[in-house]
């Protein structure tokens, strides 16, 4: 299924204490079947492991882009 692509979130400028509480709450506000598109300055892979422990099932995540300087992931919400 294609995804549609709500917003680009680049986190880089965020301070870190506030990065995940702003990716969850973007992707609470997607329906079914939207993706955004993460930026950050390192592999977001612990946030992969918390969407797998509280989204298991209900989110998809690819890499756009991986390193060394920027990482790009679209995140969808699924059923």
């Amino acid at each position: 299924m294609s995804q549609t692509l709500a917003k680009t979130i680049d986190v880089r400028t965020l301070p870190p204490a506030q990065r995940h509480s702003t990716i969850f709450q973007t992707y609470h506000g997607l329906k079914s079947g939207e993706s955004f598109e993460l930026v950050n300055d390192h592999d977001p892979k612990p946030l992969y492991y918390q969407f797998a422990a509280e989204h298991s099932g209900k989110f998809s995540w690819d890499y756009q882009e991986q390193g060394p300087s920027v990482w790009r992931v679209r995140i969808g919400k699924t059923a």
